[in-house]
């Protein structure tokens, strides 16, 4: 992937050749290529706030699997609100490098990716918004830089995950697919993720392959992710809980505003998950999305009205 890069308030700005998608979405955002510690090139889309008085800017984090084109929706709306919007490529997604070390593809490492870009960026308080792994990477900074978080929602995940979920993601994460049209790539996200959203046409099936392929110089559309990121499920070493993911999400959610989103036909977070959450926290706000699993994209109107209404009691 060719890449060039300028000098830009200690981070670079960086022009990359868009996915299919991007090329579709207007370009309400900016480039942002930075340095990891460990010396990988990493990427996000930095979406200047507008609209209104500037407030704390918010940072999204995607799930495992996912990429920055999950809030393609969301970013502009909250952009919209008057505030900065960061979405990230985890390291292994998307623009950002693919790490040569697979045992990196931890949440530890990631953690320490979004501190190195807070840093780089000059952001000493932001809201996090994490769905799934995100999440766990947002209570994984709880331990680790509290002082980063001005408050957290997180999208269908928690320190208590369910099995059931942990079992289906490990079907279809980290396996590869590579497919020759983009209908053949609709198909394939129908396939794995029907079940949690009933009601999408091919039409949403289209955007969210767009969001999740690109092509490659064989002319082939191949999944936007190594596949070595799904090692941790895949050999037993991510657990449905743990201590140490209890301990975060107390630091996280007693000390800072948190919101769970969950929906309602979610097989991550499950009634009796999301009851060890609210009794572990009970300050905590939650919000149900009805007619969707695991993650909502947090464009669903329960979901938007939910943050909203979050991001106004925040600074």
């Amino acid at each position: 992937m060719g890449v060039s890069v300028h000098e830009h308030d200690g981070v670079h700005a960086a022009h990359f050749p868009p996915a299919a998608n991007e090329a579709q979405v207007a370009r309400q955002f900016n480039d942002v290529s930075y340095l990891s510690d460990d010396g990988l090139t990493l990427y996000a889309r930095d979406y200047p706030g507008h609209g209104g008085r500037a407030r704390l800017p918010v940072i999204c984090i995607h799930g495992l699997t996912r990429n920055s084109g999950d809030f393609d929706e969301l970013a502009p709306w909250i952009a919209s609100l008057g505030r900065r919007v960061l979405a990230l490529d985890v390291r292994g997604r998307g623009h950002s490098a693919r790490d040569p070390d697979p045992a990196h593809y931890n949440p530890a490492v990631y953690a320490g990716d979004v501190i190195k870009l807070a840093h780089d960026l000059g952001i000493e308080r932001a809201v996090f918004v994490g769905t799934s792994m995100g999440g766990i990477i947002t209570m994984t900074l709880a331990l680790r830089r509290l002082k980063l978080i001005a408050a957290a929602i997180l999208n269908d995940v928690g320190p208590v995950i369910s099995q059931k979920g942990l079992s289906r993601i490990a079907t279809y994460a980290g396996k590869g697919a590579t497919m020759l049209t983009w209908e053949q790539a609709a198909e394939y996200m129908r396939d794995i993720n029907q079940p949690a959203f009933p009601s999408n046409d091919m039409a949403e099936w289209n955007k969210w392959a767009r969001r999740a392929f690109s092509e490659n110089d064989a002319g082939h559309l191949v999944l936007r992710y190594d596949p070595n990121i799904a090692l941790p499920l895949q050999n037993g070493k991510l657990k449905p809980s743990s201590l140490t993911s209890r301990m975060a999400f107390r630091r996280l959610a007693r000390n800072r505003p948190t919101l769970l989103v969950r929906g309602s036909l979610s097989d991550l977070v499950e009634p009796e998950q999301a009851s060890y959450m609210q009794r572990a926290a009970p300050g905590m706000q939650y919000a149900e999305v009805p007619g969707v699993g695991h993650a909502p994209m947090l464009t669903e109107a329960p979901a938007r009205q939910a943050i909203e209404r979050f991001l106004a009691q925040v600074d």
